[in-house]
């Protein structure tokens, strides 16, 4: 399938937002908002009655009927105007069980909402169709820190961490000598690495760092920085379903060439499907904490990561590899399903090798992700896709 939904940056946007731009004034009052509102929610949502949860569970659907009865709405069965890759792989699978999907389209807009009828059923879902059962979250577990808190309490692994909020930023020096650096800074609330800066050592990057993730967001986590790859594990039933391993763009010095041509020289013999370095502020800043400029020579042998991001949009590489992993990770991760209690679950986790044994190496799960890019599994550069949308339709029998 050709990649039409990946993403690119354009000049003139910001390129610590990297393949996911945000309006910073409006991303900033939304995390405000939701930092301080969607705890309560769902704290009020567990303990509401049943005929409120059916009724809000309602809300939508009796929504959609309403704009497509004023013709301000309609359902189209075009899988060409899938919203992304994630609901395109539902779509497909859909088509290939017999099941009728279609999209909302309000106005001209596709919007990333369907219906599918399957069991004599009419269902609507937001990209992945999700039981009913499992939408009412016990926690709010997009957010960084409460899953965290929560994972640590079954000691299941997870890195050091404090959140910073906006009445703590005067004390940015004492949060700092908590930790060994290097740490990282990054938004409660929110995902695609924007404004997420790794690999701080002292506490003026400290400061710089927050200022960055400040721009688009109210309330910060600062966490040990875990050496080693991006992986995502996705669990599908409480069943680990696939794991895809992303690594950073990299670069390995001769002791001759600089840093630039270093890069020039990757993206010369980089392959079709992998994305050229990006250049920008955040590049600059990033090999900067590491105490490099781009016309630098780098020492012989040294190994230099480009940016925190991880796969090849980014330069980097990606893998598919729930074959090759350690036996030993499954059951914390199965068990960290059952924590959440999501029926579908993406956990991103940092991991140095995926193939050696759990207890011989410091890894972590970092964040949780209620609604995944599935479609992860589908396109890494190596190992064989996983079937991650046939899965999903499964427990719907």
């Amino acid at each position: 399938m050709k990649d039409t939904f990946e993403p690119t940056v354009h000049k003139g946007t910001c390129s610590y937002c990297g393949d996911a731009q945000v309006n910073h004034r409006l991303a900033y009052i939304e995390n405000l908002v939701s930092s301080t509102v969607d705890s309560h929610m769902v704290q009020m949502t567990t303990h509401a009655p049943k005929f409120l949860k059916d009724f809000a569970g309602f809300v939508p659907i009796a929504l959609f009927k309403l704009l497509v009865a004023l013709r301000l709405a309609k359902f189209s069965s075009d899988i060409d105007k899938a919203r992304s890759f994630r609901s395109r792989i539902i779509w497909e699978e859909a088509k290939k069980r017999g099941i009728h999907m279609e999209q909302v389209i309000l106005g001209n807009k596709a919007l990333d909402w369907y219906r599918a009828k399957i069991n004599g059923e009419t269902i609507y879902f937001e990209s992945i169709p999700i039981q009913p059962e499992f939408l009412d979250f016990k926690k709010d577990w997009d957010s960084k820190t409460v899953l965290k808190k929560e994972l640590s309490k079954h000691n299941i692994p997870v890195p050091k961490y404090m959140t910073i909020s906006p009445l703590r930023v005067r004390n940015l020096k004492t949060i700092f000598e908590k930790f060994t650096p290097p740490v990282i800074v990054k938004p409660q609330l929110g995902s695609r690495g924007r404004h997420t800066i790794i690999n701080i050592n002292t506490l003026e990057h400290f400061k710089e760092a927050v200022g960055i993730a400040n721009q688009i967001a109210s309330h910060l986590v600062v966490e040990e920085h875990l050496n080693g790859s991006v992986c995502r594990a996705t669990l599908v039933g409480g069943v680990l379903a696939g794991f895809y391993r992303g690594n950073a763009p990299a670069i390995i010095g001769d002791g001759v060439k600089t840093i630039r041509e270093l890069i020039e020289e990757k993206d010369n013999n980089r392959s079709d499907r992998v994305q050229a370095v990006r250049h920008g502020e955040e590049l600059h800043n990033h090999i900067a904490r590491m105490g490099y400029s781009l016309d630098d020579v780098l020492p012989d042998q040294t190994l230099l990561t480009l940016t925190h991001r991880n796969g090849r949009l980014f330069g980097g590489t990606t893998s598919e590899m729930i074959n090759d992993l350690n036996p030993s990770f499954i059951p914390i991760l199965e068990k960290a399903a059952k924590v959440v209690g999501l029926s579908v679950v993406g956990f991103d986790c940092i991991i140095p090798d995926p193939t050696k044994d759990e207890s011989t190496q410091r890894w972590g799960i970092i964040e949780c992700n209620t609604l995944p890019f599935i479609d992860l599994h589908y396109f890494a550069l190596e190992g064989k896709p996983r079937n991650i949308a046939g899965m999903i339709w499964d427990l719907w029998k």
